[in-house]
């Protein structure tokens, strides 16, 4: 048995600072014979989804320099400007060193030990469970930390806490995807691999500013040899409208009446495929029939696109000798109607037989370094490896595996984020838990969030930096490690499943989420459930026997070495043999389109439904649809214009608690905050690009300065959102089917200040 596996059984005392603050032996294995020698390390990058490697160049035990990995087959040895300055935003003067406690609101945090702040964690939230319920404390997480880490967490808050709500802050930017994949396909199942962008004939990106959010997969798009016609559909004339071969500049949320549009186009012409449709697909008649009434000529208004223009894409997505792939990201699923409009993409993909094969597919790209881990293994909203809270026999399988009692398992899922932050504001909830996430920058309509954490009795902040706007605002602060500084796992946009290492000791006394959760377990007194979490390798082990059956089976993989040898590995990767868990049922879709996958023998790249069967009880995809919803704010004329968010630069990422660290990072973006307007508006306005302006919407107020521009059209402004104002402005609209803000159009008036 480990030593610290020995140590949670004892029941006399806690965990030490003093065991807790070794070198971290709970990375991965012997590592690169880890901080001790030179050499090089890989590991994948931490900030966005698209998971790239990196090689780490390591001197006496500490990685000073880093090159994108060449063999990696995401980024091909290409990295953009975050990944080249991975390593320079660990060593800020703000990162959080000791735990920090703040007794009173006037007075500053004071620095405690890791065993008070263990005790503390637990007294006082234990003291709000006695005091208003057990379902008065909550937990955000987040699709930054390594998947071991947000299951342990996720597993530490509801079998051992007795948390029943928590949610992630990938509930901000994936939950629209997430529910239109369960809800055609049976289960959350991005279907593509990275090799279709080189191997499509129309590349369809809608909402997606591929060149600024994800530049080395709009690299992968430029590898394309097959002169690929590249539309872009964005209210936005956006870095990559202007190197597509079309940009359909769309009214704001005018995607799904158009979307409905090139679905009449194709039915009426008869552009489907028939085959296809009878044999794998459920609803499609119902929908056929749905989008009689939604013709170029009855949408033109809300979509903004010509007829024309509709016609001539519909014959071009519909083109039977065409590769047709359909790309979105935060455009689509930050809707009011996310889910509906992720749909109708699915339903043309499916329509015209563009799924299960190179170059196609309803392909949504992902947010955060690790959403995708989060959505298949935080145990928030999904019981952990996508099973069901509310399936008795999901509830077995993880109580048995985990060896933890069934009764400690929910029966039901999680509130979503805004229903936690609304049962704060309504009392129900009094202690919260925020681990590796903003939410007083990023949750929308800012102001509220700020409203309402007076009303908590204990907020605890789990973070790197003490500086963060949530942090600041923190009764106790637990300080974390970084990537770079731990060990682990990250799941990709294309489900590949990569290493990252440990090559820096974290500072001061910070420590691995990891490590934390283990302390706190053993403060809380449910240390021994949590005896076969020793290491995020063993986590990893667990992880494994969760998948095993579902869609997301990984019990293939033989290890993180394995991991590595491979260049990562996508899921599924299930073993097959005689001996079952499961045994005498019959063959799963799962089975049926995987049986080819061994241990020793598959594909780098890997894409799902190559024979059609989808992962629901019948194996069939769904059509699904609704009319269209009108703007939850539209314009007015007190209000006149339509305030469209989204990426600033590719050197930004999120509240830029990471990225404005890096002096390189700063340097390649604004020094000042912009607001992109049309010159007309301007000159009605009476504005000059760089004046001094005001943005209001009914919510709020902020300053910024002009940026005359083209680039979006007369009516709609635009404003980064990594600026920690942005959020005061938008509205807090969410789609009914995800629960995802609607962060991409409110209305706002904008006037030159004096």
């Amino acid at each position: 048995m480990p030593a610290l596996a020995k140590l949670l059984k004892q029941k006399t005392g806690p965990l030490t600072a003093e065991l807790l603050l070794r070198p971290n032996d709970f990375g991965l294995g012997k590592l690169p014979r880890n901080l001790e020698t030179d050499g090089t390390a890989s590991s994948v990058c931490g900030f966005c989804s698209t998971g790239c490697q990196l090689n780490l160049h390591l001197h006496q035990g500490e990685a000073v320099g880093l090159t994108p990995s060449t063999d990696y087959p995401v980024n091909l040895g290409m990295a953009c400007p975050k990944g080249w300055e991975a390593l320079a935003v660990l060593d800020s003067p703000d990162r959080a060193t000791a735990p920090l406690l703040k007794e009173f609101a006037n007075e500053p945090a004071k620095e405690i030990s890791w065993d008070l702040a263990a005790k503390i964690f637990s007294d006082k939230f234990k003291k709000v469970q006695a005091t208003y319920g057990k379902d008065s404390v909550a937990f955000i997480s987040t699709g930054q930390i390594p998947t071991e880490e947000m299951a342990f967490l996720g597993s530490f808050a509801k079998f051992g806490m007795g948390i029943k709500h928590g949610d992630g802050n990938t509930r901000q930017c994936m939950a629209t995807s997430v529910v239109a994949y369960k809800q055609a396909f049976g289960f959350d199942a991005p279907p593509y691999t990275y090799g279709d962008f080189e191997q499509s004939d129309v590349v369809i990106l809608m909402g997606s500013n591929l060149a600024i959010a994800h530049p080395i997969l709009y690299q992968r798009l430029a590898r394309n040899k097959r002169n690929p016609d590249i539309v872009v559909i964005d209210p936005r004339a956006t870095e990559t409208a202007q190197i597509a071969t079309q940009h359909l500049a769309i009214k704001s949320k005018g995607d799904l009446p158009l979307l409905y549009a090139l679905a009449h186009c194709i039915i009426r012409e008869d552009r489907v495929d028939h085959d296809f449709l009878r044999e794998h697909t459920d609803g499609f008649d119902d929908f056929a029939d749905f989008v009689k009434n939604y013709s170029p000529e009855a949408t033109q208004e809300k979509s903004g696109i010509a007829p024309a223009q509709v016609e001539a894409l519909a014959k071009l997505i519909s083109d039977p000798t065409k590769r047709v792939s359909m790309w979105w990201t935060m455009g689509v699923n930050q809707s009011h109607e996310g889910v509906r409009t992720a749909q109708a993409i699915i339903n043309l993909c499916l329509m015209t037989g563009n799924i299960g094969k190179p170059g196609t597919g309803p392909n949504s790209i992902t947010g955060q370094c690790n959403a995708m881990g989060s959505r298949l293994f935080s145990n928030t909203t999904s019981l952990l490896g996508g099973h069901d809270f509310a399936n008795p026999s999901h509830r077995e399988k993880v109580s048995r595996i985990l060896e933890i009692p069934e009764e400690n398992i929910p029966r039901e899922p999680s509130w979503a984020y805004d229903q936690i932050i609304d049962g704060i504001e309504s009392g129900k909830i009094k202690g919260l838990w925020v681990i590796a996430t903003n939410p007083a920058h990023s949750w929308i309509n800012q102001s509220k969030f700020h409203k309402v954490r007076k009303k908590l009795d204990f907020l605890v902040v789990q973070d790197m930096y003490h500086s963060t706007e949530t942090a600041q605002t923190a009764d106790l602060l637990l300080p974390a490690a970084s990537w770079g500084e731990k060990g682990g796992t990250f799941i990709n946009s294309e489900r590949r499943i990569g290493t990252l290492k440990q090559v820096r000791h974290a500072p001061g006394q910070a420590l691995s989420d990891f490590r934390i959760l283990q302390l706190l377990a053993n403060a809380w007194g449910c240390g021994e459930m949590f005896e076969k979490w020793s290491s995020p390798h063993a986590a990893f082990e667990l992880l494994q026997q969760l998948s095993e059956g579902q869609p997301c089976d990984i019990t293939g993989i033989q290890g993180y070495q394995h991991l590595d040898e491979q260049g990562g590995i996508q899921w599924p990767l299930p073993t097959f043999n005689v001996q079952r868990s499961t045994p005498n049922i019959e063959a799963s879709p799962l089975e049926r389109s995987t049986l080819d996958v061994r241990r020793s023998t598959f594909k780098s790249e890997r894409r799902l439904f190559e024979d059609h069967k989808f992962y629901t009880p019948n194996g069939r995809a769904k059509f699904l649809f609704d009319p269209p919803a009108p703007l939850p704010e539209p314009t007015c004329e007190a209000y006149p214009f339509t305030l469209l968010t989204g990426r600033g630069t590719s050197a930004q990422w999120h509240t830029q608690s990471r990225t404005n660290k890096s002096a390189v990072l700063r340097k390649l973006y604004p020094a000042e905050l912009l607001l992109d307007l049309h010159p007309e508006d301007a000159d009605r306005h009476g504005i000059a690009d760089r004046d001094q302006i005001s943005i209001s919407s009914r919510r709020g107020t902020i300053t910024a300065h002009a940026h005359l521009t083209t680039n979006v059209s007369p009516g709609e402004v635009f404003l980064p959102m990594h600026e920690g104002s942005t959020n005061l402005l938008t509205f807090p609209a969410f789609d009914p089917h995800s629960r995802q803000p609607s962060y991409k159009a409110c209305a706002v008036k904008v006037l030159k200040t004096p």
